[in-house]
């Protein structure tokens, strides 16, 4: 059964080498793509002020995460958490250096021991979509998802909304995947063998419009992105 889990932070600068802290982590999980509920939100006492900056796309201030935990209690927990999933983060190297240098203030050893693996859904979306808006609103735009809640930032509304955009970024992918897992078919499904050898396959060339359309679409993908469309170099 796949466990994945859709990460969000929130934090109180961009700096966790200059001493920046997490003050909120938000976690959703997914069982085999579907949501569980079994989700993990969390505030911290970061012990100092958050940012200017910061704190207007947040809005959490001191005297609201004055009387939370402070992430020395929590990080077994979060470990225990979080131990052998997959974890899915927008902008990973930023969430997984803040998790790291909290995870290194208790004597823990890094994120990645502690998890199968780390997709990154901004490279991903910057392959599918290169040159365009692949930030998180703007996948939720491009996908339809429901933002209109989000006046502030916040890990866990982030997080719940990546997790539709991932699924919508990898949909199809499943058909792709099929594991053999036996010999026998499946109960109440029978399979005909066909030879495929018997069948002559039709060829069908593009027309002149056609061909002036994929080259005008290629040239497009060029553009965008720096001159490293695939199709043109295996060509």
């Amino acid at each position: 059964m796949s466990r994945q889990i859709v990460l969000d932070t929130e934090t109180t600068g961009l700096s966790a080498d200059n001493g920046d802290r997490i003050i909120e982590l938000g976690c959703v999980e997914l069982l085999n793509r579907k949501l569980t509920g079994n989700d993990l939100h969390l505030y911290f006492n970061p012990d100092r002020e958050s940012h200017e900056d910061a704190l207007k796309v947040h809005g959490l201030t001191t005297e609201f995460l004055s009387d939370k935990p402070r992430f020395e209690v929590l990080a077994q927990d979060i470990v225990a958490y979080l131990s052998g999933a997959e974890l899915i983060i927008h902008n990973a190297p930023f969430d997984v250096g803040f998790l790291n240098k909290e995870f290194e203030r208790v004597g823990l050893p890094p994120l990645r021991t502690h998890v199968a693996d780390v997709i990154d859904t901004l490279v991903m979306a910057k392959q599918i979509y290169p040159g365009k808006r692949n930030s998180l609103d703007g996948l939720c735009d491009r996908f339809g998802v429901d933002r209109s809640n989000r006046t502030f930032h916040g890990a866990k509304l982030d997080a719940q909304l990546l997790a539709d955009v991932y699924i919508n970024l990898t949909r199809g992918q499943d058909a792709l995947l099929i594991e053999v897992t036996s010999d026998e078919p499946a109960q109440g499904v029978v399979l005909d063998e066909v030879d495929l050898r018997s069948f002559t396959l039709p060829v069908l060339r593009a027309s002149e419009d056609e061909l002036a359309a994929h080259d005008k679409v290629l040239a497009e993908l060029d553009k965008s992105s720096g001159g490293k469309t695939i199709f043109r170099a295996q060509a």
